[in-house]
């Protein structure tokens, strides 16, 4: 069909501001924040602000056989929302409205464009917490964070984006709209279709409100950082923290290499000789006993030194340095490719090993920064995007980084997704059998194939 036919098409049930068809504006929404993702020109970009105008789009594109590819605030890191030629793109960010929030039954009802900060200090004002926090928190959007089921520094404790979402409504591939869930305590009728939703990346039906659950907000959090004199010797401490017991509202690793990527840009006057440094924090009634407790293991384990904070802002301060770690690295060259594999705790120090050695061997620069409580590892390998060569290696390391979880027992992505970037890897992580089963699930819901097509598999 003619590009003029299928933008008339899209305006027949639109608002004028609602359609994007400038080529120069819609090419700004062509792909999210990933290195190395092929993207797509979009034939438009439709902005919608209702569910009804989402189903009108949806059944546009299934009469014409166009493909959709939904996107949030495009801060993703997998080329999950990047654009296919010829497509529409449905921007969920002004669906941005906070509709319910009940301390009675620790939920909040919210459309996708919700950013994730806004929604953490509105549900604060009623004394109640959504755990979540990606490092993206400030402007990612919780449809995003659903699609890719989002996890965050205190998923030690409180686990992932999957863990809070118990209902949704989605439009479907043909317009029609799926209520799935619930918002009560307990649920268990029928498959549990909600979970699916989470982490599919926009392929099986576009997301349009969301009930997540909510905590009671925690005591004010406490920090340590730990210095080690070895990778190794920091994640036997992990090891022995969670194997006794405690329980810290987050728990983080950063390299060496990452270290001195944050002194360069901050000059936060981080300990550039120490191989690593843990940090760790407690949101409970008495965190500087938790903390003396944790900081006892550190010590038993070979801590040079651990550095207890007083008080909130000292806290902050340290945990300053961890938030800062991914934008120093992408400081380091011209570009990174940022991985995202988790391991076995048991396993922690072997990837993190095992990374370096890889970043020898092709002679890179990769820094290694990790929610060191669940094992997720986020390798940045940092090259120069304008050298072939250096490109080549990036590459070839970036593979062999996901090889080697997957040889410890890991999985290629703990949180940020599939999408473009590690496509070939989730069909070796799934075996053929799994992978039958997945696109079963998909054409299931989507026969055409229009919902985001060329991700995942």
């Amino acid at each position: 069909m003619p590009l003029d036919d299928l933008q008339a098409l899209l305006r027949a049930g639109l608002p004028d501001d609602a359609l994007v068809t400038d080529p120069d504006v819609a090419a700004s929404y062509a792909h999210d924040m990933a290195g190395f993702c092929a993207a797509g020109t979009p034939a438009a970009v439709v902005l919608p602000r209702t569910v009804e105008q989402v189903q009108h789009v949806m059944r546009t594109a299934t009469a014409l056989r166009v493909p959709v590819v939904p996107q949030g605030a495009r801060t993703g890191l997998s080329g999950a929302a990047n654009a296919t030629d010829g497509c529409i793109v449905v921007s969920l960010t002004r669906m941005d409205r906070i509709l319910d929030i009940s301390p009675v039954d620790r939920v909040a009802v919210v459309e996708p464009g919700v950013v994730n900060a806004v929604l953490s200090r509105a549900v604060a004002e009623h004394g109640l917490f959504y755990p979540p926090d990606p490092s993206s928190w400030e402007t990612c959007t919780i449809g995003g964070n659903i699609g890719t089921a989002s996890g965050g520094l205190c998923c030690v404790k409180y686990g992932v984006t999957a863990e809070y979402v118990i209902g949704l409504d989605v439009v479907l591939a043909d317009g029609r709209l799926l209520r799935t869930g619930r918002r009560t305590a307990k649920g268990v009728a029928g498959y549990d279709l909600t979970r699916l939703f989470v982490g599919s990346e926009g392929s099986l039906g576009i997301v349009v409100r969301a009930v997540l659950a909510l905590k009671p907000a925690p005591p004010v959090q406490l920090a340590l950082a730990a210095e080690f004199p070895s990778t190794a010797a920091a994640c036997a401490a992990v090891c022995a923290i969670m194997e006794r017991g405690h329980a810290p509202s987050l728990l983080e690793l950063m390299d060496r290499t990452t270290l001195r990527a944050v002194n360069a840009m901050a000059r936060m006057g981080l300990p550039e000789t120490t191989e690593a440094l843990l940090l760790a924090a407690f949101d409970t009634p008495d965190p500087a006993a938790d903390l003396a407790a944790l900081g006892a293991v550190c010590t038993e384990f070979g801590a040079t030194e651990v550095v207890p904070a007083d008080d909130p802002a000292e806290s902050e301060l340290l945990l300053k340095a961890r938030r800062l770690s991914l934008t120093a690295l992408e400081a380091v060259k011209s570009a990174t490719m940022i991985d995202d594999v988790c391991v076995p705790r048991s396993k922690l120090a072997a990837m993190i090993d095992g990374t370096a050695a890889i970043a020898e061997k092709h002679d890179l620069t990769i820094g290694v920064c990790a929610h060191a409580g669940d094992g997720n590892t986020h390798p940045v390998v940092c090259f120069d995007a304008a050298d072939a060569d250096e490109s080549r290696r990036a590459r070839e390391s970036f593979d062999e980084i996901m090889a080697l979880g997957l040889e410890l027992g890991g999985t290629i992505t703990g949180e940020h997704g599939v999408g473009v970037l590690k496509k070939e890897w989730l069909a070796r992580e799934l075996g053929p059998v799994g992978l039958e089963m997945q696109r079963g699930v998909k054409a299931a819901f989507d026969p055409l194939g229009i919902l985001n097509p060329g991700k995942l598999f």
